[in-house]
């Protein structure tokens, strides 16, 4: 009876251990990826020869980095992301859409980040500009949609959209682009082109930051030593009960 007490123990320290260090190696793989995401953006920030913007609707490159810069026209759509946090506040980003001259797909500008008060008052910022614009930055993936629910966007009475993740068929759809929108969002140079004009110029806090929303590899790498050392916990106290049962027995 007291050995089968003994085992049923092990049985499930061992589990625990399992799952513990199975949550324990997500995390470092996870800490891997977001490594490799930041190296990625860092050699495109490097990179001295701007790439031609048709570049974001190619789906081979869709996770991918490239400093970018071309021209196109602004259209008359405005489009806020939702809970974006900046030095621990939180905004919206501004994303306006510009149609590229070269008539590839439209690709939404993240045109910098605004706070929010406690009314959650938008910003009464259109996106609308007289003539071709130009623009560069980071080619990036849209932001990560998170563990967000419920409607992806709803439309706010000034016309502008308010959309909890970055649900770019959805977008399309409600902005009306037939071609659709380019898998990839073009992040504006915090350093403003000169003779910038046009609402794209327009004051917002623009960054480049790779993680604004998520958990650096640094966290993550502690998060695997959490869970690793809980499993190695959950080993020890069986370890010890098994021994002060075995020395009670004596």
């Amino acid at each position: 009876m007291r050995t089968h007490r003994l085992l049923g123990w092990w049985l499930v320290a061992l589990l625990l251990a399992v799952g513990f260090a199975s949550l324990g190696r997500w995390q470092l793989a996870r800490m891997h990826e977001k490594r490799v995401l930041l190296a990625d953006a860092a050699r495109a920030l490097d990179h001295a020869h701007p790439q031609p913007l048709r570049l974001a609707s190619d789906h081979r490159r869709r996770q991918a980095f490239d400093w970018s810069a071309g021209q196109g026209w602004v259209a008359d759509a405005v489009v806020w992301l939702d809970n974006q946090q900046r030095q621990g506040r939180v905004g919206v980003r501004r994303y306006c859409v510009l149609l590229p001259e070269a008539g590839t797909q439209a690709v939404l500008v993240d045109t910098g980040w605004w706070p929010l008060d406690g009314a959650r008052t938008l910003p009464e910022m259109g996106c609308r500009a007289h003539g071709i614009q130009r623009v560069r930055g980071l080619l990036a993936p849209p932001p990560s949609e998170g563990l967000v629910h419920g409607a992806a966007l709803a439309r706010q009475r000034d016309g502008t959209w308010l959309v909890a993740r970055m649900d770019l068929p959805d977008i399309a759809r409600a902005l009306r682009l037939p071609a659709g929108i380019a898998p990839r969002v073009l992040r504006l140079d915090p350093e403003r082109l000169p003779g910038d004009g046009g609402m794209l110029s327009a004051p917002g806090a623009r960054d480049l930051d790779i993680l604004p929303n998520t958990l650096t590899p640094e966290r993550h790498l502690g998060y695997a030593v959490q869970w690793f050392g809980l499993a190695l916990t959950v080993l020890v106290v069986a370890l010890v009960l098994t021994l002060r049962k075995k020395t009670s027995d004596e």
